[in-house]
């Protein structure tokens, strides 16, 4: 066995992925843990799906590709201009709403919003309102983070913050966790 990803993917991948590359955007999910996000997302039939950094949409796709016809995904950033890639060639999929807008304030709108699956890509959701966010999931429902090891992008003392978030996570009662030193490292819990 390998980490090679040795299954179709998602189709506006590759077509996202070179718009990504063009952009100079340099932030988005690694293609091992964009299989496992797809994986998870199989296992939610009729799921509600939460997605908060969408970044260019490489993560998106993979999402969507998991899901089935009744499923929906709710996918926020707040770079029109990575956005409008996610949008170019994503936007036709009616399972997907994607939303320009500030992720806190877009939390703090819809604190009442309930979730199966939450991938939380970005701030808030991980390093800024973690406990609003993980309110928004249901029994049952994943919450999933990656980028936990060590990253070349990281700014001086960010890997305080990344420690500090994942102690907070392993003291929590109302959520069951693995931590996989796997990918960029990933997170995945489920709330009970």
């Amino acid at each position: 066995m390998n980490q090679e990803i040795n299954h179709p993917l998602p189709k506006a991948y590759t077509e996202i992925d070179l718009a990504t590359k063009a952009s100079g955007f340099t932030m988005a999910s690694d293609i091992q843990t964009c299989s496992l996000l797809r994986t998870l997302a199989a296992s939610k039939p009729a799921g509600r799906f939460l997605e908060l950094g969408t970044g260019t949409g490489l993560s998106t796709a993979w999402i969507l590709d998991g899901m089935d016809a009744a499923s929906t995904l709710v996918s926020i950033d707040n770079e029109a201009g990575f956005l409008a890639i996610a949008k170019d060639h994503l936007g036709q999929d009616a399972r997907l709403t994607l939303t320009l807008t500030d992720g806190g304030e877009w939390v703090q709108n819809n604190l009442t919003q309930k979730y199966d699956y939450i991938f939380a890509d970005t701030w808030h959701g991980k390093y800024l309102m973690l406990d609003e966010v993980l309110e928004m999931l249901n029994k049952g429902g994943y919450y999933i983070i990656d980028d936990m090891l060590p990253q070349p992008n990281w700014p001086e003392g960010h890997d305080l913050k990344a420690i500090k978030l994942i102690e907070d996570l392993e003291h929590r009662t109302d959520l069951v966790l693995t931590k996989q030193v796997w990918a960029t490292g990933i997170v995945i819990a489920v709330k009970v």
